[in-house]
């Protein structure tokens, strides 16, 4: 027996097994094997429509989600406007009562001034007038010291005293 040219007995049985393996897959193994390549297909184009749907669904997202960034954006500018506007005014405010407080104190502290000012002036002219009764009262004794001075003094009063009642 050679290897290369094979007898007829061995082709023809061969060929019989080669037949009976051929109609056994053809009966049982190539439905099964072709049902698994449409299942295959199936999913695979499942697969595929799915992934379509998602990215047509994160397109979608992307963009809402821009929409919602350019949203919050807004938002913050007007808070950020919103929170600079009111810090103007509260410091306009507090200008506005800093200066009327200082105002204020600046007004009392006047009106103390002047207070004072008025005791002091009326403390001194209580001196000046007790200054003055004693170099008066002085002036006096040293003049007065006679009787006859006395008498002359007494007498120039009542004069200027009647003068005084007759003008009123």
């Amino acid at each position: 027996m050679s290897l290369v040219t094979p007898e007829f007995g061995l082709l023809f049985w061969m060929v019989v097994i080669f037949g009976i393996v051929f109609f056994l897959l053809a009966k049982f193994g190539f439905p099964v094997i072709t049902d698994m390549v449409d299942e295959r297909s199936a999913k695979i184009a499942k697969s595929l429509k799915d992934a379509d749907e998602i990215e047509a669904r994160m397109a979608a997202w992307k963009v809402e989600q821009a929409k919602l960034v350019e949203e919050t954006r807004r938002q913050q500018a007007a808070i950020l406007k919103n929170a600079t506007e009111t810090k103007a005014k509260i410091v306009a405010d507090a200008k506005v009562q800093a200066k009327a407080e200082a105002d204020k104190i600046l007004s009392e502290a006047k009106l103390q001034i002047e207070a004072e000012k008025e005791s002091a002036l009326r403390d001194v002219r209580k001196e000046i007038a007790l200054l003055s009764v004693q170099v008066a009262e002085k002036v006096l004794r040293n003049e007065l010291s006679d009787e006859g001075s006395q008498h002359a003094f007494i007498d120039k009063l009542v004069d200027e005293a009647g003068e005084a009642k007759l003008r009123s």
